[in-house]
């Protein structure tokens, strides 16, 4: 596999899981608002520093290069 593919899934995975964790995070604030709780949702939030830091890894990575 080329470096640019490699880089590029790695990007695209980071900003997945970012986009994840992110979504996560709002719809625990929303769901507790209704009065709600739904104690899965704990684990996506995980996907935010994940994805921070393979966005940071990626940065670090392409710099190198």
């Amino acid at each position: 596999m080329t470096e640019p593919a490699r880089g590029n899934r790695m990007l695209t995975a980071a900003f997945v899981l970012f986009a994840v964790g992110l979504l996560a995070v709002v719809a625990i604030f929303v769901l507790a608002a209704a009065d709600r709780h739904a104690p899965w949702l704990w684990m996506l939030t995980m996907g935010l520093p994940i994805g921070l830091l393979l966005g940071i890894g990626h940065v670090v990575r392409a710099r190198r290069s």
